[in-house]
């Protein structure tokens, strides 16, 4: 018999007691979970909420900066003498570009790069940030464009962009004024990133590298501005939600006169040498010509290393700007400033006679120091010294005075110092004592060298705008002013005029000792060159040597090599009576100063002169 089953009874209580306790953890769970959940809502909603809207517009909005267009350069008479033009590059994005040298090397099939162009990328890549748009090729022509666009499909990452070029009508006429503007490089950035200014450049490829380019980069470059887009999650613009305009550069005018620029760099005809003209009565430099020259637009989309290796090594010299930094012995053209300053120490007065037999002998020196006369001038005063040019007389000057006094005295002609021109690129040359001959070469000052510097030779080197400006101050019967480019400024609002800048002027003793210096350099242009002239001029011609000739050789211009021929040079202003233009005449090489620099002289005041009326407005 089979027994019957055991019928369980359920502990009711027990179980509804378990029920409770679990819906209690349940509903405990669920609750601290919506809790966690309403914080976290808090923190992105309410907490974090300016940080995630930033970030989200970050995604959603694009801010591309915008480059500001170049300011103009002008003429004084409203020339121009710097543009921008349209132009087109090709731009690679690096971290868009799986494998750049294969994308290269597919691009110059379409575009003809070279592979010299193609390693200058490489190199320029190592210094590139890669999120940042790289210039591949530049200056596109429209059939590059074309071709590119067509297969555009097929190189993601890269891109035609265009933009604005500088461009130098003028081409290498203005190069050692204006400079020229270049790819910005890591000494660029660096420099601007001290200054704080690297915020500036984030739209500009471009830097103002030498000239008026660089000297007022902070006119010329004008401030960024930026456009805001929204985008989708592939980075394709939707629409356009702000926008900054640029604030363009400001425009330049320049004190220049293009054509007497152009009067100079013709009458230089291709020889090596410079031309500076300025205007005494404030300082603007009217012409300043340095040849040979070279064409800047070269460097405004990168220079090639072949084209940039030639111009380095040319013997010529052509980047050298010869009327700021060339160093020259100032020769004879100091003579009238050497007279003045024998005049004001009463060594000489304008009475005074030396005899010139054709050599001078320091007191118990055997030594003969010869003069250009071979058989002398005889009896020589003050005025016949100059115009003359008559070294004997100058020997003895220089040998009672010394040459600290000498030194003194012609730093505040500005000899041994830069002028204060408006570019970077000067020298300041050498006006030597006996302090800065034991400082560089450790020796004392020997009263022979004296007799050198007495002429404008020996250790004393000066440039083309030293000479200028020196000649200014003398004409000006000691009135100083600091040379200069700019004459004006102009934004969007107004044109602005720049006053010129004074200097302390040049005190004498006897003011009278102006006049009688300034007459001898009448004399000596209108007993020469100007004889024939309409307008009254005053002048001084200088022949530097190159090298030392022994006492008992002779120079001889037809058997010396080239690059060891004298240097010829003058000064001169017009007219005498009320002094408009000055001008300083180096011709390297050339031999004579008044034989072969003093021509130039004369057609570029002929120019000036004849010509003022229409040339030099307001």
């Amino acid at each position: 018999m089979t027994p019957k089953k055991r019928v369980t009874m359920h502990d009711h209580a027990a179980e509804a007691a378990l029920f409770r306790r679990r819906a209690i953890f349940t509903f405990l769970c669920v609750l601290a979970l919506f809790g966690a959940l309403l914080t976290n809502l808090y923190h992105l909603q309410v907490t974090s909420y300016a940080d995630y809207t930033t970030r989200s517009n970050d995604n959603r909005i694009r801010i591309t900066p915008v480059a500001p267009s170049r300011g103009l350069i002008y003429d004084r008479n409203g020339v121009l003498l710097a543009e921008n033009q349209p132009v087109y590059s090709l731009e690679l994005v690096p971290e868009k570009v799986k494998d750049i040298p294969d994308t290269l090397d597919r691009l110059s099939g379409v575009i003809t790069l070279t592979e010299e162009e193609q390693q200058d990328f490489l190199e320029a890549l190592k210094y590139h940030r890669r999120f940042k748009p790289l210039t591949v090729k530049g200056n596109l022509n429209e059939k590059q464009v074309a071709a590119f666009s067509v297969n555009q499909h097929l190189f993601p990452g890269v891109r035609v962009e265009a933009g604005l070029k500088r461009f130098y009508p003028h081409g290498e006429l203005m190069t050692h004024v204006l400079g020229f503007v270049g790819k910005i490089n890591a000494k660029d950035r660096a420099a601007l990133e001290r200054a704080d200014r690297w915020s500036e450049y984030s739209a500009t490829k471009d830097i103002g590298k030498q000239g008026v380019e660089k000297y007022y980069e902070n006119l010329l470059h004008g401030k960024p501005g930026h456009l805001e887009e929204e985008v989708n999650n592939r980075g394709r613009t939707i629409r356009t939600l702000k926008t900054e305009p640029p604030q363009p550069g400001q425009d330049l005018y320049l004190t220049l006169d293009i054509n007497l620029q152009k009067k100079a760099m013709e009458l230089l005809s291709g020889r090596r040498g410079t031309i500076v003209a300025l205007d005494p009565r404030d300082g603007g430099i009217l012409a300043l010509v340095s040849s040979p020259s070279y064409d800047p637009n070269l460097f405004v989309q990168g220079i090639s290393s072949k084209n940039y290796s030639a111009l380095l090594n040319d013997k010529s010299r052509p980047l050298i700007n010869r009327a700021t930094q060339g160093l020259y012995a100032p020769a004879s053209t100091i003579k009238p400033h050497m007279a003045l300053l024998g005049l004001e120490e009463q060594v000489i007065t304008e009475r005074t006679r030396i005899w010139d037999p054709g050599y001078w002998q320091m007191p118990g020196v055997e030594r003969k120091w010869r003069d250009w006369k071979k058989w002398g001038h005889g009896y020589v005063d003050v005025y016949h010294a100059i115009v003359d040019s008559c070294d004997i007389f100058f020997y003895d000057m220089v040998h009672k005075m010394g040459i600290n006094r000498i030194a003194n005295f012609m730093g505040q002609f500005g000899f041994g110092e830069s002028t204060g021109i408006d570019i970077f690129e000067e020298s300041s040359g050498i006006m030597p004592s006996s302090d800065w001959k034991r400082i560089r070469h450790n020796q004392p000052w020997y009263p022979g060298d004296t007799i050198s510097i007495g002429i404008g030779q020996g250790y004393w080197t000066a440039t083309p705008i030293q000479l200028a400006n020196a000649t200014a101050i003398m004409a000006n019967r000691g009135k100083r002013y600091v040379p200069h480019l700019l004459k004006a400024m102009k934004d969007n609002s107004a044109k602005i005029e720049r006053p010129p800048e004074e200097m302390q002027p040049v005190m004498l003793k006897n003011p009278r000792n102006w006049e009688i210096i300034n007459e001898a350099m009448r004399q000596t242009a209108h007993k020469s060159r100007f004889t024939d002239a309409s307008y009254t001029a005053a002048m001084k011609t200088g022949t530097a040597q190159v090298f030392s000739v022994a006492q008992d050789e002779k120079y001889n211009h037809e058997t010396v090599a080239e690059h060891l021929r004298d240097n010829a040079l003058i000064v001169a202003y017009a007219p005498y009576e009320n002094p408009k233009i000055v001008l300083s005449v180096v011709m390297e090489n050339a031999g004579w100063g008044g034989a072969n620099a003093g021509p130039v002289a004369r057609a570029m005041l002929d120019e000036f002169m004849l010509h003022e009326q229409w040339k030099l407005k307001p």
